[in-house]
């Protein structure tokens, strides 16, 4: 989970609800396509709702748990009405076996000194019993889950100390919820050593900073916050069922793990550490304990088809880079293992079915990467491949954990695009086109105008063509997003593409579409604040280049400065200069003659950057000094654009509703 996760949660996790138009109900040709996927996929195989359940210790005692303010970071019982056998008509039958397959919430045991924590939150919690210890990896998203977790294992199992906490990977969900575990005064005291992979904090707390706010925008859409849970509404993100509120912690490694293979011996038990880096995240490690057999996939492999390229926007992932690693874990651990857990959905036991799972995996990645690459140099565009390229080989294909419950073929393929080629598809027609309004207010009035337009829609509706009138009835919108019955026959059409998809983040993205058409856009109510663990890791530099992105060019347009910025807690100085309407900086380096020099502290920034403490207060407080012009420093921040979220997506920027 990358930090725009982070973002939308603290923009949407306390987000108003207010009444929402009443959804419509699945059409005859839904449910036609429903009874079309009950034919063409194994449904009587029923293996894994009994490894979803091997193991249990214990459920969780209470139905909720709750934050210190009394909010509810986790209802159990918030997906109950899934315990209906049969797929209700608005919900794909395929999907709906992974939501209930989710649903299960515990402790369980995995082999020998293995346990997991599952179904409390997005991931996994993993605990290993060492011989006066825990070793606990990763840490569930927030501290009240991960305490929830714990607590059950105490429950149930002697009650060790925790002598290690290990990080896989930098996305916030699988170390979000640390300080529910351990204090970081143990951390220092040497008490608890917390091993991460190289790379881990930069990964963890700079990437996609500079786009945060339009990845939580877009993430409210992948994540379906605002939707309600409902057979028509949220059912599940295909990793999980839904990302924990709470509060999300940050303690920095102490111990990283640098070479591509490193052994290490931690209260008694072997771990061989795998590094993966540019795999499912940037920096990333399994983890494979020789005296269990059993090795920590991570999130390299999971029960769907994982994203190459996320759908709230991120760079894009290296599917060989991700293939090969696969084969490389293969290689080095099929063979040695009797049981592989992921840190996402439930174990996989025995030698010959972890072969197999690897293998498809490592597969699954090279086809997507390779088929995409063969069609691209036969000239075919992105949307050519994917119309292509609709689904894997049918022996990957009819594999549950290979299908596109997270991410799919079709947006995969056109990620293998954009990594090797870019967003430009070679025609000249696409290299410059019209903006969305202007473009739609043409191509409706060439198509002989809204009322037109809208009666071919309705045809086309009638017809079961979907994705043509989401298509079309994009560009009347766009056209006229005060057309009302452009809206709403927009929204049903949006609506029944999301009933129909086997992809949970497509169907969360549909019905929130359809939502926001009908009921307008969400604004956010007491906002939470940002976890200060975060803000605190993050560097001088990733400040900067935050101010730089926050520059308002037309404000700064013809202003020149310079800055020296001096951290007199961590002795470091930067020159920092505007001209030509960009904030460039220079470390260790000092402007001879600047505009200002301004002296403080990090953790003085730290609290400006959380708003717990303003410019001016600083400056009267004496936290901040300023030599030189003391108006530079206020006049430079008069220039940044404050950043909203809530902004438009499927009506035009700026509409009001």
């Amino acid at each position: 989970m990358r930090l725009a996760r982070l973002a939308l949660l603290i923009s949407a996790t306390f987000a108003v609800m207010s009444a929402s138009a009443a959804p419509k109900p699945a059409t005859p040709l839904t449910e036609q396509s429903h009874a079309e996927w009950l034919r063409k996929l194994p449904f009587s195989d029923r293996a894994d709702y009994e490894d979803a359940k091997r193991g249990l210790v214990a459920r969780f005692p209470e139905r909720t748990i709750k934050t210190a303010d009394g909010n509810v970071a986790w209802d159990f019982d918030a997906y109950a009405f899934e315990s209906a056998a049969d797929a209700p008509s608005t919900v794909n039958p395929s999907l709906w076996r992974l939501a209930q397959l989710n649903n299960e919430a515990g402790l369980f045991k995995v082999s020998d000194r293995v346990y997991q924590i599952r179904g409390n939150d997005l991931a996994n919690m993993t605990i290993v019993e060492g011989d006066t210890g825990l070793i606990v990896i990763d840490t569930l998203l927030t501290a009240e889950t991960a305490r929830a977790g714990l607590d059950l294992y105490y429950a149930n199992r002697p009650r060790k100390p925790i002598v290690a906490v290990i990080y896989t990977h930098s996305h916030v969900d699988h170390f979000g919820g640390v300080r529910g575990l351990v204090s970081e005064a143990d951390v220092k005291a040497g008490k608890v050593a917390i091993l991460a992979p190289h790379g881990f904090m930069d990964e963890a707390v700079s990437e996609n900073v500079l786009a945060g706010t339009a990845m939580s925008r877009r993430a409210q859409f992948m994540y379906g916050i605002n939707l309600p849970k409902s057979a028509t509404g949220q059912v599940d993100t295909g990793l999980g069922k839904a990302t924990a509120r709470g509060t999300m912690t940050l303690i920095a490694p102490t111990v990283l793990i640098e070479k591509p293979i490193d052994t290490r011996r931690i209260d008694g038990v072997d771990i061989e550490f795998q590094l993966t880096p540019g795999t499912e995240a940037p920096a990333e490690m399994n983890i494979y304990l020789p005296q269990f057999r059993t090795l920590c996939i991570a999130e390299n492999a999971v029960r769907t088809q994982h994203n190459l390229l996320t759908l709230r926007g991120a760079p894009v992932r290296d599917a060989k880079a991700w293939s090969y690693f696969l084969a490389q874990s293969l290689l080095r651990y099929g063979n040695r293992s009797d049981v592989l857990v992921g840190q996402h959905h439930w174990p996989t036991w025995g030698r010959e079915k972890i072969v197999e799972l690897l293998s498809d995996q490592r597969d699954m990645y090279a086809y997507l990467n390779d088929q995409t690459l063969r069609l691209m140099n036969q000239g075919y565009t992105p949307l050519d491949i994917a119309g292509q390229l609709k689904s894997l080989p049918p022996a990957l294909a009819n594999k549950w954990y290979a299908r596109d419950y997270y991410g799919s073929v079709s947006h995969n393929v056109r990620a293998v695009y954009q990594r090797y080629l870019g967003f430009y598809d070679g025609n000249p027609a696409h290299l410059n086109p019209l903006p969305p309004v202007p473009a739609a207010r043409k191509t409706i009035e060439w198509m002989g105008g809204a009322d037109a337009v809208l009666a071919k829609l309705r045809d086309a509706y009638a017809r079961g063509e979907y994705r043509w009138v989401a298509q079309i009835g994009n560009e009347l919108v766009f056209a006229d997003p005060s057309n009302a019955a452009a809206r709403a026959l927009q929204a049903d059409a949006l609506e029944q593409l999301g009933y129909q998809s086997e992809n949970a983040t497509w169907r969360n993205i549909y019905l929130s579409g359809a939502m926001e058409l009908r009921d307008g856009v969400r604004q956010s109510g007491a906002a939470g604040t940002s976890s200060s663990d975060l803000v605190r890791a993050l560097t001088v530099p990733n400040f900067f280049d935050f101010l730089a992105v926050r520059l308002n060019a037309d404000k700064a347009a013809g202003k020149t400065m310079t800055l020296n910025w001096r951290f007199s807690d961590l002795n470091q100085r930067y020159a920092m200069t505007l001209r030509n309407s960009a904030l460039t900086y220079v470390a260790e380096a000092e402007h001879a003659q600047p505009t200002a020099t301004v002296t403080l502290s990090k953790a003085t920034l730290d609290q400006i950057s959380l708003k717990q403490l303003t410019l001016p207060q600083a400056i009267q407080s004496g936290a901040v000094r300023i030599d030189g012009n003391p108006q530079a420093v206020a006049g430079l921040f008069g220039m940044l654009d404050t950043f909203e979220s809530g902004f438009n997506l499927v009506t035009p920027r700026g509409h009001q509703q």
